[in-house]
């Protein structure tokens, strides 16, 4: 019994070092880029092909294309609205934007379409409409074998409406099904997929009617398991709460980028990566420029952010973006 104690402990121990040990040497630096992109916030930075599209945000601006073989910025279709606050998915090689809101704070205004951008093309169009009685926006969004998932967001822009549901869309048929609310309602938030599970990290409960601001942001993990339909709460909690944060997945581990809190007036550097096996928290090496409202990408055992706001609020809008890696 005692070596199988002792085997246990050594794996667990071996495991754990292998996890430490897998970002060392790595740092945040900021990249020199040909040209420069538009500068926004609550937008989304995605991948598709290897160009990196920085796509929505506040105002109806141009999208901003990167090209990490060459750090060269390009300038791409606008939207046909005004869309921010979403979690950016690729879909077949398209960018779907899914619970995305319009207008301006504190009224921010759900809209009531999905909005899908093509990249060969360079063209976007109105998809599927979001039933009424689930529309919202800064909610986690992601894809799981085919079909799109929403969880939590708010009704009302930052004022009021912190919801938990959880919703299926599936692209072919083009059905929505309502699925169980989440533990936590939060928004500002991103969503997860490792293996058969999201995960919801990060967030706030907006409540701007009640003057609260970011007094609520959310610590929990919630977890929903695909193979058994339940959501669950992770014993770990976020070490520093925070809203507006962007998140990659590597491996087994969740890397929680930025945001924002009530804690400091300052925009958030810290990084921490979730162990999704261990279900631990550690911390990583800082960004150099504190920012929330940004999305990130993995790309090339790299770890890339940029744009978003320099404090809590709407301002300053930042113009860098930062690399994470080992060169």
């Amino acid at each position: 019994m005692k070596k199988i104690s002792l085997l246990i402990f050594s794996i667990i121990t071996l495991f754990t070092m292998r996890v430490q040990a897998q970002f060392e040497g790595y740092s945040w630096k900021t990249l020199t880029t040909n040209g420069n992109f538009l500068m926004r916030e609550e937008a989304d930075f995605v991948n598709v092909n290897g160009l990196f599209y920085l796509i929505g945000g506040r105002k109806i601006q141009e999208i901003s294309v990167f090209n990490p073989k060459t750090n060269t910025w390009a300038t791409a279709a606008k939207p046909p609205i005004e869309l921010h606050h979403f979690q950016a998915v690729v879909y077949k090689d398209e960018i779907y934007l899914v619970g995305a809101m319009t207008a301006g704070y504190p009224h921010e205004k759900p809209v009531e379409n999905i909005y899908i951008y093509n990249p060969k093309l360079d063209t976007w169009r109105t998809g599927a409409v979001i039933p009424a009685d689930r529309r919202r926006g800064s909610g986690g969004v992601v894809i799981y074998k085919n079909k799109f998932y929403i969880a939590a967001g708010i009704q009302d822009g930052h004022w009021t409406g912190n919801v938990t549901w959880f919703d299926e869309y599936d692209p072919k048929t083009d059905q929505w099904k309502k699925l169980p609310d989440a533990p936590t309602a939060r928004d500002h938030t991103h969503a997860a997929i490792v293996g058969d599970k999201l995960y919801l990290i990060g967030g706030v409960q907006s409540d701007a009617m009640e003057k609260k601001g970011l007094e609520k942001v959310v610590a929990e993990v919630d977890v929903y398991d695909f193979k058994t339909g339940k959501w669950s709460i992770a014993d770990a909690k976020l070490p520093i709460p925070r809203a507006g944060n962007g998140s990659v997945v590597i491996g087994n581990d969740i890397i929680i980028i930025a945001g924002e809190s009530n804690k400091q007036k300052a925009a958030h550097n810290e990084v921490d990566a979730y162990n999704t096996k261990t279900g631990v928290f550690r911390s990583l090496p800082p960004l150099v420029q504190g920012r929330h409202a940004v999305g990130a990408i993995y790309y090339d055992k790299k770890i890339y952010t940029c744009a978003g706001v320099g404090n809590s609020g709407g301002t300053p809008l930042l113009n860098s973006i930062e690399v994470f890696s080992k060169d």
